[in-house]
């Protein structure tokens, strides 16, 4: 992950990828989502990543519907 990265809360990508909180949550455990873990065992979203895979998706979604 680059230095100086921005790193999102489980109910900030929950909001941007249009899901709940404990989907993420659920996601990150199967490791389908990339996380840091706090000292205080509290999940950290690299923000680069979650930006991509919400472009993956948009693009996913347009292609359906075109």
């Amino acid at each position: 992950m680059p230095r100086g990265e921005k790193f999102l809360r489980t109910s900030e990508v929950a909001q941007k990828l249009h899901v709940s909180p404990k989907t993420v949550s659920r996601w990150a455990k199967e490791g389908r989502l990339p996380f840091l873990s706090t000292l205080g065992g509290h999940r950290r979203f690299p923000a680069s990543e979650i930006d991509k895979l919400t472009d993956e998706l948009a693009q996913g979604a347009r292609h359906q519907l075109g």
